[in-house]
């Protein structure tokens, strides 16, 4: 018996076209309606593995592309990665120390659920407050941030906290979302600093 994620016509594209998962079209959607990566732009990507949406950033710009991630991230062409916990202040200090201000800062991380919705929402939540922390230590003036959410009660709280930060900020589901999945990107473009 295959999988659903074996059937899943975006996993076969994905695998097709060398992406090392579905995410990588939902960056690239989130690309040709919100412009947020330039010609040189530097990027951080909070949670990168395993590494699609640096491979996608990488097509995009000529500036460092950089991932961070619990686990290791498979060698990729022109991009640099780092093993370690972003919401801990020492990483962020070796982010910051190494990279100076950044144009654009991703995150696709989603904790792992119980399936317990409250619990789950705190916890995706809290990440979530985590990658905008280092988000706002990161981005240079006028940077952009992209980041998954999950729609629930914290949700309004969190977009609130988003909103504080970025001259504008704007919801998109994309297409290649699952069909049934709570998830939302929130984009904050032009950080205030």
């Amino acid at each position: 018996m295959t999988s659903r994620w074996a059937e899943d016509q975006l996993h076969r594209q994905a695998k097709k076209e060398g992406y090392r998962s579905r995410a990588a079209y939902k960056l690239r959607e989130i690309q040709k309606r919100h412009h947020i990566f330039r010609k040189n732009d530097s990027v951080v990507d909070l949670g990168a593995a395993p590494g699609s949406w640096l491979q996608v950033a990488r097509s995009f710009t000529q500036g460092r592309v950089v991932g961070v991630d619990l686990n290791p991230i498979l060698p990729l062409d022109m991009i640099e990665t780092m093993v370690g916990d972003f919401t801990k202040p020492e990483i962020q200090d070796l982010l910051v120390d190494d990279l100076g201000p950044v144009s654009v800062v991703l995150c696709d991380a989603a904790p792992h659920l119980t399936g317990h919705r409250n619990y789950d929402q705190a916890v995706t939540t809290a990440l979530g407050n985590d990658a905008l922390i280092c988000a706002i230590r990161l981005l240079k003036q006028g940077g952009n941030f992209v980041i998954k959410g999950f729609q629930g009660d914290m949700f309004e709280d969190f977009l609130a906290e988003v909103k504080k930060h970025f001259m504008i900020v704007h919801l998109f589901r994309p297409q290649s979302t699952r069909k049934g999945s709570t998830e939302i990107y929130l984009i904050g473009k032009n950080f205030k600093g």
